[in-house]
């Protein structure tokens, strides 16, 4: 006798197909990006990187990275600009938003450019089947910053 497999529930390791496009990928993820580009290799340069952080589909080669990268702009030695790239590679595309502000832009512009970036990258890592859990980090002040005056009032 044949069992009714009809009503059993699909199994939890059942490979799941879907037809993602660029176009689809840079719509969900990348909506608040200042600059989105497709290519075959990547623009990040990890001698700018300061932070790197990467999820990875061991069995493809496919990938989420979350890139934050500093660099001066060519022929203007006073123009630092500060980036947020979320790269994604899927098979031999790269679909990458980029969060790019001036380095002496205010730190609420800097705050807003790294939860965008981070919000991109949590949304990527599902494609991994992966969570993105945040920690706290701690940030040294740079040499020549004062703190905040205090007032009595």
């Amino acid at each position: 006798m044949q069992e009714d497999t009809t009503d059993a529930e699909p199994d939890w390791d059942t490979p799941l197909q879907i037809n993602l496009t660029p176009g689809l990928l840079i719509h969900a993820l990348f909506g608040t990006a200042n600059t989105v580009h497709t290519g075959w290799t990547s623009c990040v340069d990890d001698t700018f990187a300061q932070e790197d952080l990467v999820t990875m589909d061991e069995a493809t080669g496919n990938y989420c990275r979350l890139v934050e990268q500093e660099y001066v702009e060519d022929g203007n030695d006073d123009m630092v600009w500060h980036d947020w790239a979320v790269e994604l590679r899927l098979g031999d595309t790269l679909i990458t938003g980029h969060w790019q502000i001036q380095a002496t832009t205010s730190p609420m512009d800097w705050e807003w450019c790294s939860k965008e970036a981070e919000k991109a990258f949590e949304k990527g890592c599902i494609l991994f089947g992966k969570r993105v859990r945040r920690g706290v980090g701690i940030e040294e002040p740079g040499p020549g910053t004062q703190p905040p005056k205090q007032q009595r009032h």
